[in-house]
């Protein structure tokens, strides 16, 4: 696929699904992984060195990463909220900054206006770093 991708989490509460995120992210081929606020320490959970690959930008607020992204950048929330769509329906964009909400708030709906939504069908909301994961495996394929 052509273009490139992020993957980050606004507010994440845990260092472990950082560190999860990040490994996988390096197994994707995501160019980068970001936060939005900073509620976590340095991660144990990264066993691939990923930090040696893929950089990771820490953004302190959503209006700070937003006018940070690369021109023509894509921000796609990943929520179970209305008027999201199901990732399997999606097309992905060319470029593009997935956005996952922590496991305890989410992403709060304003910051979603105006960016596309969409949701993983599973009956019970899933663990942020294997939301992530399951994202970007769609995105390879």
């Amino acid at each position: 696929m052509r273009g490139y991708f992020g993957i980050g989490i606004y507010h994440p509460k845990t260092t472990e699904n950082i560190g999860t995120l990040w490994r996988s992210a390096h197994n994707f081929g995501a160019d980068f992984i970001f936060t939005i606020g900073k509620r976590y320490k340095k991660q144990a959970s990264d066993t691939t060195k990923a930090e040696r690959h893929i950089p990771l930008y820490e953004y302190e607020t959503f209006e700070d990463f937003k006018n940070h992204l690369p021109r023509g950048c894509r921000i796609i929330c990943v929520e179970q909220t209305d008027g999201a769509s199901n990732l399997k329906t999606i097309a992905h964009p060319e470029t593009a900054a997935y956005l996952l909400g922590a496991e305890d708030n989410g992403i709060p709906e304003k910051l979603m206006f105006g960016h596309q939504k969409v949701y993983i069908d599973t009956p019970m909301c899933l663990n942020v770093a294997v939301a992530g994961s399951i994202v970007m495996y769609d995105r390879n394929n």
